[in-house]
């Protein structure tokens, strides 16, 4: 049965995520709070954990997983990031967007995307995920709780750990974050392009 955390949504309690760092690390599939949804989330070198994440959400190896990072000093050690997409990226983050970069060397084969050799990257605006990704020292392998035939994410921690209890690890909770996921942007080409429009303003992304 998953554990279940209540915690501060702006001053999260220093012991809670501290405990949750220490199930990411031990190979637990988590659900935290963003500044878009709520999220799934587990360690990115546990592949066992990736191919649970995978089977709860319903998606295949064509989706692309998002890197949940700190900042962009962060960012720069996944994806290959030059001065134009540098800038971009500096404007939007952290915030409700996540960007489809091509993937360093350092990247392992099986977080990217199988053809296109690409990944999603996201920054959060939140309290509570930067506390995590602080406290576990590496971006956290994340996916928007949206569950197979449900058409918006999932918005309740009590409702979110009823209906996955048996299925993931540990729910952290900070209240509603809301049910408008990401905007996504892919910028592995000459200008951005909008896959995606969610709850990042869209007119931020300069053609």
């Amino acid at each position: 049965m998953a554990q279940y955390f209540s915690v501060h949504p702006t001053a999260p309690q220093p012991r809670l995520i501290a405990r949750a760092a220490e199930i990411v690390r031990g190979g637990g599939v988590i659900v935290y709070p963003t500044d878009s949804c709520y999220a799934l989330g587990c360690r990115i070198g546990d592949k066992d954990a990736m191919v649970r994440l995978r089977r709860i959400r319903g998606v295949d190896e064509r989706h692309h997983l998002t890197l949940m990072c700190r900042d962009l000093t962060e960012v720069g050690a996944y994806a290959n990031v030059d001065n134009v997409r540098f800038r971009m990226l500096k404007m939007l983050t952290p915030g409700a967007y996540t960007f489809i970069l091509q993937a360093s060397r350092e990247v392992p084969r099986r977080l990217m995307h199988p053809k296109r050799r690409t990944i999603g990257i996201r920054v959060p605006d939140h309290a509570v995920a930067q506390a995590l990704l602080v406290e576990i020292d590496e971006p956290l392998l994340s996916s928007t709780l949206i569950l197979p035939g449900d058409d918006e994410p999932l918005n309740d921690a009590h409702e979110i750990r009823a209906r996955l209890e048996r299925r993931i690890d540990l729910v952290v909770d900070a209240g509603a974050c809301g049910i408008e996921p990401t905007t996504v942007v892919d910028l592995t080409g000459a200008a951005p392009v909008i896959l995606r429009k969610g709850r990042g303003a869209v007119d931020r992304v300069a053609p």
